[in-house]
């Protein structure tokens, strides 16, 4: 491709140097730049991009986005915002495929990754040859892949959606999230369909408050195609949005005889809802509901999300991505229905370096919800692991356990359990590694879960 078709994407930009050049690529990372590559110089909270400049060029960049002019001989587009610039020009370069692919998009706090993982279960069944986007895994062409963020940036988002339809995939269900939209990842993808799943407090160390989050998944129903909007009304953002939206499909938990008839392997109210955000989603985008009873009832599990652990033991062990107060409500309360007046056994803790106003809420929830809480150490990254256990501790208001060394503190929780029980590791879902400073240690809670049941089976008694 020409620079200058490039150029022409990006709007009105001064230009230096010209813009004589065969683009063959688009890079972000000094480290990915390639020969013909454009190389974007995005300020970060850690670098910025302008400083690496010189090592893209010597990799065989053919020209620079900056947000300001740089004394070197190569071409330069300037703009104002070299993130926001990703996308239109990746769009371009990458042969607009959301205008072929057809996109269903979730968005919402909680509940993405199961809806998503649903849909694609649901366009498969349709015959619809899905990918697949999201926190736990991507699948391109039936390949399953490793994922870095939720959303992936621009560039590697419009590069993915290309390599689908290139292996023959003809639709895509894939997670929104807000950082995505406040960083302009979404901007240009064409989403037939959007689902608002639900709001609750999360990520306030990146968005100033519960309104600037609320904005930030209200801003990607306003894109142009308008997608139809599937909002969830049972929460009281979901209600804001759809009085916005006219022609919003709407549905709540209270809806749940519409799902009369699908055998739903998924446990949990909160799993009624997201079973219902797919299904209006798929009956949106033409889906007959035979397709969509097949999909539904073909999703076993989902890894990281109320999964269970068993090895034969009299009790049930549920791991769990909740990480936020109303994720774990729902997963609590869950669990409280599952232990059918027996105990729940809850195991918790908190980011480091994120929200810390929910660490409090989480602790209130716990102790609420829970039998017995031991509170312990979730990817403290720079944080003192002892003062973010110390800010959960103080919304717990009794008495609860804590254990700083999380493989203890599933060993302690499945010791403790009884027949009947039920023990809940919230946090960390289907990660495989826990985040120091200065490290990252392989750790699995699933794994140190099935290890703790294991010793207790060897043990004689």
């Amino acid at each position: 491709m020409e620079l200058e078709r490039l150029v022409q994407a990006l709007g009105p930009l001064e230009v230096l140097g010209g813009v004589k050049a065969e683009v063959r690529d688009l890079a972000y990372d000094a480290r990915a730049v390639t020969p013909g590559a454009v190389f974007f110089c995005v300020p970060g909270e850690r670098a910025d991009g302008h400083d690496f400049a010189p090592e893209a060029l010597a990799r065989g960049a053919v020209a620079l986005v900056v947000e300001r002019a740089l004394e070197l001989d190569v071409p330069q587009l300037v703009v104002r915002d070299a993130r926001a610039a990703m996308a239109p020009a990746a769009d371009v370069f990458f042969g607009e495929p959301t205008r072929e692919l057809e996109v269903v998009g979730v968005t919402g706090t909680s509940g993405k990754t199961t809806t998503t993982f649903l849909l694609f279960a649901i366009l498969a069944a349709a015959g619809r040859r899905p990918g697949l986007l999201g926190t736990v895994e991507a699948r391109v062409g039936g390949e399953r892949r490793g994922v870095v963020r939720t959303t992936p940036e621009a560039i590697d988002l419009q590069r993915t959606f290309r390599e689908m339809l290139d292996a023959g995939d003809r639709s895509c269900a894939m997670e929104a999230s807000s950082h995505a939209s406040v960083l302009h990842r979404l901007d240009c993808v064409r989403f037939r369909v959007l689902v608002f799943t639900n709001l609750s407090q999360d990520h306030l160390d990146f968005h100033d408050d519960m309104e600037s989050y609320f904005e930030a998944k209200r801003r990607l129903f306003g894109a142009e195609p308008r997608p139809v909007a599937v909002v969830n009304v049972g929460d009281e953002y979901g209600r804001r949005l759809a009085d916005e939206l006219p022609g919003a499909i709407r549905f709540s938990g209270e809806d749940a005889a519409e799902l009369a008839g699908i055998e739903l392997k998924l446990r949990g109210r909160f799993n009624v809802e997201n079973a219902l955000a797919a299904l209006h989603a798929a009956r949106a985008l033409g889906i007959e509901d035979d397709a969509i009873k097949r999909g539904l009832e073909s999703v076993r599990g989902v890894p990281g999300r109320f999964e269970s652990v068993d090895r034969g033991q009299p009790f049930h062990v549920i791991v769990d991505y909740a990480h936020k107060p109303g994720a774990l409500e729902n997963v609590l309360r869950a669990a409280r229905d599952l232990a059918d007046g027996k105990r729940v056994i809850c195991v918790l803790g908190a980011g480091g370096d994120r929200d810390r106003g929910k660490r409090p809420l989480m602790g209130k929830l716990a102790a609420d919800l829970a039998d017995v809480v031991i509170v312990t150490s979730d990817n403290p990254r720079s944080e003192d692991p002892e003062a973010i256990a110390a800010e959960i501790v103080s919304g717990a208001g009794g008495a609860v356990e804590v254990e700083l060394d999380r493989a203890a503190a599933i060993v302690r929780a499945v010791e403790l359990a009884q027949p009947g029980d039920v023990v809940v590791i919230a946090g960390k879902g289907a990660e495989q590694g826990q985040e120091f400073a200065d490290r990252t240690v392989p750790f699995d809670d699933r794994e140190v879960a099935k290890e703790a049941l294991a010793a207790m089976q060897e043990t004689p008694t």
